[in-house]
């Protein structure tokens, strides 16, 4: 952003009222309110005694908290064949592998599509790029089955990272911020002897950081609440998702437990956008803006 447009927009800041910034204010606070609500009925419905889990209406709050629910999911958790550290494990590993892996992966594709705009079907592989966020991802099931199986990849850990190493979105949100980078920034590291590797890991890759951020997020939360099932059949390579979904679907007598599983799942990605929200929200604003 110019000189002249910074200053343009301090002015306009400036200019406004008190009254104005009360009123951007409060209605900020009933989004974020509004917002926050869901995660806040997750909680209470983690609390509440079984009692309440049905009453009609059903109340936000919780009147007599316990944390039965949780001492419920323990036991279930406790009478499982395969130990509750096993399914933890295979979601932590898929997860933590399948977003560095990604990310690298990205990156070092869109750096060339973003900075060597000449290159042969350049424009065609952003197009296809484009063109495949528009397809729901549950359109490629079969074929993506149909291709693990044919190279015995079901029931193993690449049955789930390939796609996920393989994602567009990553692509093409990367390739966004790095068109941003002046290109003189790039010809000064080479003149200086750096090679594209070392441009793309020096320089590319701490300008878009807000970017990269944001796209951990979304990859880990992907993989994190990912129940794998159509690719993993045996016991001890299921995730955890999937063995608490099962655990806990034993009708009415388990709807505490259920609740307690929404609340234990969602930890996980909150903490993670908390560490990192900074930089989430300066993507979002800077996101198809040019210097």
């Amino acid at each position: 952003m110019s000189r002249p447009q910074k200053l343009q927009m301090r002015s306009k800041r400036l200019n406004r009222s008190l009254g104005g910034n009360i009123a951007i204010t409060i209605i900020l606070l009933i989004f974020g309110l509004y917002s926050l609500l869901p995660m806040v009925m997750a909680v209470n419905q983690s609390l509440k005694p079984l009692s309440e889990l049905f009453i009609y209406p059903p109340k936000v709050f919780v009147r007599k908290p316990t944390f039965d629910n949780f001492r419920s999911l323990y036991e279930l958790i406790s009478t499982s064949m395969v130990p509750f550290s096993r399914y933890l494990f295979n979601t932590v590993f898929v997860s933590v592998v399948g977003t560095v892996v990604h990310i690298l992966m990205a990156s070092m594709c869109a750096f060339p599509l973003a900075k060597y705009t000449k290159m042969p079907g350049n424009k065609f592989i952003s197009a296809v790029i484009v063109y495949s966020l528009m397809i729901n991802p549950t359109v490629a099931d079969i074929a993506n089955y149909q291709t693990m199986a044919r190279f015995n990849l079901t029931d193993t850990y690449w049955s789930i990272l390939l796609p996920a190493f393989a994602s567009s979105f990553g692509l093409y949100l990367l390739k966004q911020f790095i068109v941003q980078i002046p290109d003189s920034l790039i010809e000064a590291a080479k003149i200086d002897g750096c090679g594209d590797i070392r441009i793309n890991f020096s320089i590319i890759m701490p300008n878009v950081r807000p970017a990269w951020l944001t796209l951990a997020l979304f990859s880990f939360q992907n993989l994190w609440n990912g129940t794998n099932s159509t690719y993993i059949y045996s016991e001890q390579m299921k995730s955890l998702p999937y063995a608490l979904s099962q655990l806990t679907s034993g009708g009415i007598s388990r709807a505490g437990a259920s609740a307690a599983v929404v609340v234990i799942m969602m930890i996980i990605p909150v903490v993670f956008f908390l560490l990192t929200q900074s930089k989430i929200l300066e993507t979002m604003a800077t996101s198809g803006l040019k210097d």
